[in-house]
C-alpha cells in the first residue's frame, strides 16, 4: 500500500510517500504564489520521480498552512500533529520536537507512543524562523549558507536583545557602525533566536530527548545556541525539512 502526505509552507511545498511503512521517495519545491498548484506540481512530480500512478496511491492527507488549498486530498491534519508523527518514526525516545520554519516556530511534547501531549506555537511574527534570518543576513552582506559556521568561530557573543525582526535589524546595523566582528553579530542573532524558542519551549515543560526538524534545523549556529539555552543535546533530524510531508503520509497509512 502507497500513501502520499503533502505539507504546504509558506516558503517551500514538500510531498512523501510510503510504500508499506517505509519512505521510498520525496520532493521539495518553492511554494510560489498558488498554494494549489504547488501542491499538485510536487505531488506529480514525486509520482513521475518514482514512476508511480494516481491510482496506485490509496490515501493522500495534506498539511501546512496551505492544507486546505490540496482539494484532491482526502483527509487535512495540523502540522503539529504530522511534525510528531514524522520525528517520532524517525527516532521513537523522541519526547520532544522543536520545529522552526520559514514563517513559524513550533514545540511539541510527546508522550512514550509518540501522541501529542501539549504544544506551543509562534505564528504571529517572524523573529526566531528562517525569515528572519534570511533578513538578517542581507543586512550582514553574508550568505546564509555561511551563518552557521561563521557563528561557531566567533570571540565572543553580540548582543541582539530585540525579538521583534525590525528592531532586531536596527541593533544589527548599529553593531555593524559600531565596527564589531560579523562572527560575533551572527553568534548575537542565533543567540536572540535560542532565547525566543526557548521561552516557548520552558512554557510546556519539554523534556529530552529533543528532536530538531525544519530547514532551520540545518543551520549548526542555531542548534548549538538552544543546546546551551535547554542545556541538552538536540538530535537534528535527517529528514528535517521532509518531516511534516512524511509524518502526513504516514498518518495517511493507518487511515487507510
Amino acid at each position: 500500500m502507497i500513501t502520499a502526505g503533502i505539507d504546504i509552507g509558506s516558503i517551500t511545498t514538500k510531498s512523501a510517500l510510503v510504500r508499506n511503512g517505509e519512505l521510498i521517495g520525496s520532493r521539495v519545491i518553492p511554494t510560489g504564489y498558488s498554494t494549489k498548484n504547488a501542491g499538485l506540481r510536487v505531488f506529480e512530480e514525486l509520482l513521475s520521480e518514482c514512476s508511480i500512478g494516481k491510482e496506485d496511491v490509496s490515501l493522500v492527507v495534506s498539511t501546512g498552512y496551505g492544507r486546505n488549498s490540496v482539494d484532491f486530498a482526502d483527509r487535512t491534519v495540523t502540522e503539529i500533529t504530522c511534525h510528531a508523527k514524522g520525528a517520532y518514526y524517525q527516532d521513537n525516545t523522541v519526547r520532544a520536537v522543536i520545529d522552526i520554519g520559514g514563517q513559524d516556530s513550533k514545540a511539541i511534547v510527546l508522550n512514550q507512543e509518540g501522541r501529542v501531549l501539549e504544544f506551543a506555537m509562534n505564528d504571529k511574527c517572524a523573529a526566531g524562523t528562517g525569515r528572519f534570518l534570511e533578513v538578517m543576513a542581507r543586512a550582514l552582506e553574508v550568505d546564509l549558507d555561511s551563518f552557521g559556521e561563521m557563528s561557531l568561530k566567533a570571540e565572543k557573543t553580540a548582543q541582539v536583545s530585540s525579538l521583534c525582526t525590525v528592531f532586531a535589524e536596527s541593533e544589527v546595523i548599529s553593531l555593524i557602525a559600531k565596527g564589531e566582528c560579523r562572527k560575533n553579530i551572527i553568534r548575537g542573532i542565533h543567540e536572540s533566536i535560542a532565547a525566543r524558542v526557548g521561552g516557548m519551549i520552558h512554557r510546556i515543560g519539554i523534556s529530552a530527548p529533543i528532536m530538531m526538524t525544519g530547514g532551520v534545523s540545518q543551520n549548526i549556529g542555531v542548534v548549538r545556541a538552544l543546546e546551551r539555552r535547554l542545556d541538552v543535546p538536540v538530535i537534528v533530524s535527517r529528514l528535517a525539512q521532509i518531516n511534516g510531508a512524511l509524518g502526513a503520509a504516514l498518518i495517511a497509512a493507518s487511515m487507510a
